[in-house]
């Protein structure tokens, strides 16, 4: 009856606008059309009440607005509950849970946990994550009947503040090298220099408009961020609770986080993080190409061919093979690692040194200094403990960077720990760091690292280096140094030979 008398009313509504209805076509199938245009308009977020001046000149507007009047009200008189097909906005939100691979997605994070660096990110949020909670906590008083003496809430108060201030000025600490470095290219600006920091600023790593403008904000925002955090930590750590400048801190607070989030911004908005059409780039890496034979055969001009199955050269604890080297590697670690860091080419010498000195020595002073403004004894000592045990664990700085050494170069894995190479390497680098770093330079000295490849060194009479095993001690042979190694003069028994 309904369907009848709607087509009856329809009927004479184009009657009386002078409009004829074609023959063959029903009013059903108009109603029908009307649903589907009225759906894809509410999944566009129009309503079609909202389109009365637009569809007011139209002959048709009457006979759209009945059908559209017809189709809600069948809606409510049918007390039913809309369908999938009925409501856009529930189909929606169904469609995108069902796309998410929960699967793929655990696999994904584990996948990203087993990177050292990504592991150590997720420690670092986790201590944040607990002190500031612990922190809002008290501030809040939420923690009153837990602490009810207000001794104890301010212990809590002091000890979650020191932490939080220790773990951010690490972080600084831990970048600030690399981003003096950064400074220091934009200053040269030379042909390499560009490729870097549009490897690390710019999308795609492609040339920007401006960008040593817009990549020289981003670097002194980042600057401003560590020296903001360095006066705020001074300010913590040298003024007890009841003296210590409410106004100084939330300053420095406002400019370290300021600057820390303007820089983000700046970069995704900035041409930074724009794709333009630009012509092809002599300098961008992309467009780095070799010939057909070049890349077929890795080979060098001089006949050279890139090492398939390099070895680490030398066992791990032959260590005072080379006396000269063992020694600097005891003593004078970090700068020998960022030596040999620097021409297997994985970033800055200076940079290398200063990072691995400050994951090996910053934490004691932080903790210890962070311990002094606090009045429980226990936890004073536990916090200068942590600071020590954090200083033994900046050694897997360089274990970190024997895993990418070994993934670069093809070198041999050892599954010692838990079948784990990249856990072999750390343990290695922290039981015996000296040990891993003679067997690096060895190998880094052995071969001539070429465009993430090994190739034997070059000799005056064209001999070629051969491995073979330790020599007796009745034998004794010479190993030839290259003029950049620290032991270049050194005559010592070596596990290499000539043919």
């Amino acid at each position: 009856m309904d369907s009848a008398g709607n087509e009856k009313s329809i009927t004479q509504n184009q009657a009386e606008q002078g409009t004829t209805t074609p023959k063959g076509y029903n009013a059903t199938d108009q109603i029908t059309l009307c649903n589907i245009t009225l759906q894809r308009e509410v999944l566009n977020g129009k309503h079609p009440g909202n389109k009365f001046l637009k569809f007011s000149s139209f002959n048709g507007f009457s006979s759209y607005s009945n059908s559209w009047r017809f189709w809600d009200q069948t809606k409510k008189d049918s007390g039913s509950v809309p369908s999938k097909n009925s409501s856009p906005s529930k189909r929606f939100h169904i469609s995108f849970i069902r796309k998410i691979n929960w699967d793929s997605l655990w696999v994904m994070c584990k996948t990203w946990i087993k990177d050292p660096m990504n592991m150590a990110l997720f420690i670092w949020f986790s201590c944040v994550a607990i002190s500031g909670a612990i922190l809002f906590l008290v501030m809040t008083g939420m923690l009153n009947d837990a602490l009810p003496e207000k001794s104890q809430r301010d212990t809590w108060f002091e000890v979650s503040n020191q932490i939080l201030n220790a773990l951010f000025t690490l972080m600084c600490l831990y970048q600030h090298p690399k981003r003096f470095y950064h400074l220091a290219l934009l200053f040269r600006w030379k042909a390499k220099d560009v490729l870097m920091l549009r490897t690390i600023y710019c999308k795609n790593g492609m040339q920007k408009p401006n960008e040593r403008m817009h990549i020289s904000v981003v670097v002194v925002l980042l600057h401003l961020n560590c020296f903001a955090q360095y006066a705020l930590c001074a300010i913590n750590l040298g003024y007890p609770r009841s003296k210590r400048p409410a106004v100084g801190v939330g300053i420095f607070i406002s400019i370290a986080f300021g600057a820390a989030a303007i820089a983000s911004l700046y970069i995704i908005l900035s041409p930074l993080s724009r794709e333009y059409a630009t012509e092809t780039d002599q300098e961008s890496p992309s467009q780095i190409t070799f010939s057909p034979e070049k890349r077929n055969s890795l080979m060098l001009e001089d006949g050279r061919v890139a090492e398939t199955a390099p070895q680490w050269i030398g066992g791990l604890f032959d260590f005072w093979d080379y006396v000269c080297l063992a020694y600097l590697s005891l003593f004078c670690s970090c700068c020998v690692f960022g030596w040999n860091m620097d021409r297997l080419g994985f970033g800055n010498m200076y940079v290398h040194t200063a990072t691995f000195l400050l994951f090996c020595l910053a934490p004691f002073f932080i903790f210890n200094l962070a311990a002094v403004n606090i009045d429980n004894e226990a936890v004073r000592e536990a916090l200068g403990i942590t600071g020590f045990v954090l200083c033994i664990f900046g050694l897997l700085y360089g274990g970190f960077w024997r895993i990418k050494m070994r993934k670069r170069f093809n070198l041999p894995s050892n599954n010692f720990c838990c079948d784990k190479p990249d856990i072999t390497d750390c343990f290695q680098w922290l039981c015996c760091c000296p040990c891993s770093l003679v067997q690096e330079v060895r190998t880094a000295d052995y071969y001539d690292a070429i465009e993430s490849k090994f190739y034997l060194k070059k000799h005056i009479d064209d001999t070629q280096l051969v491995l073979t095993p330790l020599p007796p001690e009745d034998e004794s042979m010479l190993f030839k140094s290259s003029n950049s190694s620290p032991y270049v003069k050194i005559s010592s028994p070596s596990i290499v030979r000539m043919e």
